[in-house]
């Protein structure tokens, strides 16, 4: 019991961490690459567990592992403190353009969504089961079954359209209740023949809850296991990227909707439980959570909020449209009103870890 508890920690934390590297990484490097001298390096929030001085700026870990920041020459709010020494106009990061700040905060969860379409495309190099276009078994009393699908049919195409994929083959199939579908089949030992198949209406959940309608033949895919190229890799880990960034933005907007509920918001618990239960399945799919985790990162922190990445973006937009910056009075009052509701969302994500919690003690 212990030792499994120190797993999902330990594995939490890891993925934790890589993720806070990543993001801080890309305002670090980008504040370099434009010239801004950057102060401290940290990870982490705290007390201080380690720290070292290399050229103008201080590296840190601190004991609380949520987070992290970079402190850039410059980027205060308000004057500096007093006995503080002077500031180097020339490294100053608000003395410099808009443009090069709108880069430097935007590097840090644009660094999440590479560091994840990386992590996909690692997935896809060392290879994942996939499922196939042959068929494993056929559902008794089926659409499938009584129009003579049989276990080991490789299905080529529908309606002389091609099929490459398991996805391609259901997403024809899900889409044509109740019509007739040509299914073009590749059977050992007697060739390719055409089966017409009715897919039986069916109601189905979406991933969001929403109630909508398919069409089931009741057959079961082979699975295989594929390794791709580095390129194929690369460019299948941006789609991947890609698709699962449209998946965190359907979300948010569902929950607003009150489609998705409320209390599937998770915290730091849920966060600790997945990542164990990933690490105990293998170090791929631990991988895998590690790139959806640093997608959901690097999405959130462009949502328009003050503290993040974000809200501090929508500042220097308006700015870069008026010509001169937000008031301190208004951007300290926006700052408020983030961290109160980042700080509710927070304690919100924290109840609803602590309820499941005791929903599953109780069972």
């Amino acid at each position: 019991m212990v030792m499994s508890i120190v797993s999902y920690v330990f594995s939490a934390l890891v993925v934790l961490g890589v993720l806070i590297i990543v993001h801080e990484l890309g305002h670090f490097l980008m504040a370099r690459w434009m010239g801004v001298g950057v102060e401290k390096f940290s990870i982490g929030f705290g007390p201080e567990i380690w720290s070292k001085k290399s050229g103008d700026t201080l590296y840190r870990l601190a004991a609380a592992p949520f987070g992290g920041y970079v402190k850039m020459v410059g980027d205060e709010e308000g004057e500096p403190e007093e006995g503080a020494p002077p500031v180097d106009p020339a490294k100053a990061f608000n003395k410099k353009p808009v443009w090069r700040r709108l880069l430097i905060v935007s590097a840090g969860p644009v660094f999440n969504l590479i560091f994840a379409s990386l992590v996909f495309a690692l997935v896809y190099m060392v290879g994942i089961n996939v499922p196939d276009t042959v068929i494993k078994s056929v559902m008794s009393k089926s659409a499938a079954q009584e129009a003579g699908l049989m276990p080991d049919d490789r299905i080529v195409n529908i309606d002389g359209a091609k099929i490459d994929s398991w996805s391609q083959l259901a997403d024809t199939i899900a889409a044509s209740p109740g019509k007739d579908l040509a299914i073009a089949v590749d059977r050992p030992g007697k060739g390719e023949m055409v089966i017409h198949v009715i897919p039986v209406p069916d109601k189905a959940k979406t991933i969001f809850g929403e109630e909508v309608s398919v069409g089931r033949v009741g057959i079961v895919p082979s699975e295989i296991f594929k390794r791709y190229n580095p390129f194929e890799a690369a460019r299948m880990g941006t789609m991947k990227m890609v698709e699962v960034s449209k998946l965190t933005l359907m979300v948010i907007v569902k929950i607003f909707q009150k489609v998705v509920p409320a209390d599937t918001i998770g915290g730091p618990l849920m966060i600790f439980k997945i990542a164990g239960d990933q690490a105990q399945a293998g170090i791929m799919p631990l991988i895998m959570f590690m790139g959806v985790l640093s997608v959901n990162l690097g999405v959130l922190n462009f949502l328009p909020i003050p503290v993040l990445d974000g809200g501090h973006l929508v500042f220097f937009l308006i700015e870069a449209v008026k010509g001169s910056p937000v008031s301190l009075r208004g951007r300290e009052l926006s700052q408020q009103v983030g961290i109160f509701l980042l700080i509710s969302l927070m304690a919100f994500a924290f109840y609803n870890d602590i309820t499941r919690f005791i929903a599953h003690i109780a069972k």
